[in-house]
């Protein structure tokens, strides 16, 4: 899921964009409205957060611009102005929520999770995972690379699946043979590197960033940094 945030305050920037791509987001920022404008007009998000004082454009103008050429892509407003005139005019400019400065984290979540469920009609948060360019299908258990579709057997999807359910931790072997194969560790068997090996080759071969790696004595893990 590709995300937006138009905002000038960086320690917000920071807290906001980490969390999310730690939720699995792909992440944009812009500083201003100006660029914020440019780039929410140009590229497809799924959907935008937007503070309202913002340098060039504000937020208010900037959401109503935003909805007249886009009006399907979900825009939470992000603002310290609490008021009831400031909820009513964001709203009525197309803003689909307004939150307001400080929040948790947890909150903001919880409302892109609903917003993104209203506009897709589906759970979409549970149904895609991304991790930089790879993104995986949950319902139609497809996936994909850099948009191009990789075609995975049964068992190497069950793998990629399990490893991307548990990014940036190192699985055992025996971790992955209880949870993708179902059966206890055999010492003698080398299942697992196998089937790695096999998924390296779909998933890695052509791509310039590594995200299988091996961690030497313990296992595998699937991460993009």
């Amino acid at each position: 899921m590709n995300l937006l945030i138009v905002e000038d305050e960086p320690s917000i920037v920071s807290v906001v964009s980490r969390g999310l791509t730690d939720e699995g987001f792909t992440v944009s920022i812009a500083p201003d409205g100006i660029i914020g404008k440019q780039m929410a007009l140009e590229h497809n998000f799924d959907l935008i957060m937007l503070d309202i004082m913002l340098p060039g454009i504000n937020g208010l103008e900037l959401c109503k611009i935003i909805k007249e050429q886009k009006p399907t892509t979900p825009i939470i407003m992000l603002t310290a102005l609490g008021t009831t005139e400031n909820v009513v005019n964001g709203l009525d400019n197309g803003a689909d929520d307004y939150l307001i400065k400080p929040f948790k984290f947890a909150e903001l979540f919880a409302r892109i999770r609903t917003l993104l469920r209203r506009y897709n009609g589906i759970a979409a948060l549970d149904q895609i995972i991304q991790i930089a360019d790879l993104q995986i299908n949950l319902s139609a258990k497809s996936v994909k690379r850099n948009d191009q579709e990789i075609i995975l057997t049964a068992t190497e999807y069950r793998l990629l699946e399990f490893m991307a359910k548990n990014k940036s931790k190192i699985l055992s072997r025996i971790d992955i043979l209880e949870s993708v194969w179902d059966i206890d560790f055999n010492l003698g068997t080398n299942v697992v590197d196998v089937y790695v090996n096999y998924l390296r080759k779909k998933i890695d071969k052509n791509s310039t960033q590594k995200l299988i790696h091996t961690a030497v004595g313990l296992g595998y893990v699937l991460k993009d940094r």
